[in-house]
């Protein structure tokens, strides 16, 4: 599934192309995916000018004057940018035709292609409230790039937490958006054994974990993000971050620190990989 690292990334690659520009149209190749498409969809947005382009979490925000647009990704979506003349193929659910603009760009289409459909297209207007409020953000922890990530943070909202650290890391309400990918990576780097109870962890490990956490995926987003099997970014090519992992999906190969065999465990279904020699 794309992390935030590749969510940013998506951001990033969209932007251009969209922000300030006007909306054609709206096409809907099924009924929905993970969820059905919102009802007067097209007749929301048509003639409607994209205002800014957000990301809270794994979700994609398009920003309008009476609305925003949340994107989400799921197990295997992308979006690509791509002239309107490109016919669609199997898998392509969704487009956001966009005008051309005063620059003299040509018309675009943003396209959604999800192969296993777990991905969401959701409109939240404006009238309905706050988007802090919508269902899927309202329980969203802090942004780990923003000044309130903080190990104090960290240290704080874990006194009462005896689940495992890497488990409370990936619940997303005390911070979102650091999946299974970049939770090890990050670990690895502040020298914490993934298994530790969260509130066994003392501030100054803490502060350490914050701060790997913020270059993690700082190195992340720079690097493209990461080649993950369904993974693609906006103009088509793949990152480059999994050239740099310590740990994620090393199973049995030596630390690049210590040389002491990377182990794999399962935490909550996923898989964890941590150096037992590097990580107390």
């Amino acid at each position: 599934m794309p992390e935030l690292p590749e969510v940013e990334v998506t951001r990033r690659g969209v932007a251009p192309h969209i922000e300030g520009r006007t909306v054609r149209g709206v096409v809907l190749r099924r009924s929905g995916l993970r969820w059905p498409f919102p009802a007067g969809l097209e007749e929301a947005l048509a003639g409607r000018k994209v205002a800014a382009t957000g990301r809270r979490g794994k979700y994609l925000l398009l920003q309008f004057e009476h609305g925003t647009l949340i994107i989400h990704l799921g197990m295997s979506g992308h979006l690509r940018v791509l002239p309107t003349d490109v016919p669609p193929q199997k898998h392509d659910h969704f487009d956001l035709v966009v005008d051309a603009d005063a620059a003299g760009q040509a018309a675009q289409v943003l396209r959604m292609t999800d192969p296993r459909r777990f991905g969401a297209v959701l409109w939240h207007a404006r009238a309905d409230g706050a988007l802090e409020e919508h269902l899927l953000l309202r329980g969203l922890g802090v942004e780990p790039l923003e000044a309130a990530f903080t190990g104090e943070l960290l240290h704080r909202m874990t006194r009462t937490r005896g689940a495992a650290v890497k488990q409370v890391l990936l619940a997303g309400d005390i911070v979102v958006g650091v999946g299974n990918i970049y939770c090890s990576e990050s670990l690895f780097r502040a020298g914490i054994n993934p298994k530790t109870p969260a509130r066994r962890i003392s501030l100054a490990r803490y502060q350490k974990l914050a701060q790997a956490i913020r270059d993690v995926l700082a190195e992340a987003i720079v690097q493209g993000g990461s080649t993950l099997r369904d993974f693609i970014s906006v103009n088509g090519q793949s990152g480059y971050f999994q050239q740099s992992y310590f740990v994620y999906d090393r199973s049995g190969m030596p630390c690049r620190v210590c040389g002491t065999p990377v182990r794999q465990v399962k935490q909550g279904q996923r898989s964890t990989f941590y150096c037992v020699q590097c990580q107390k």
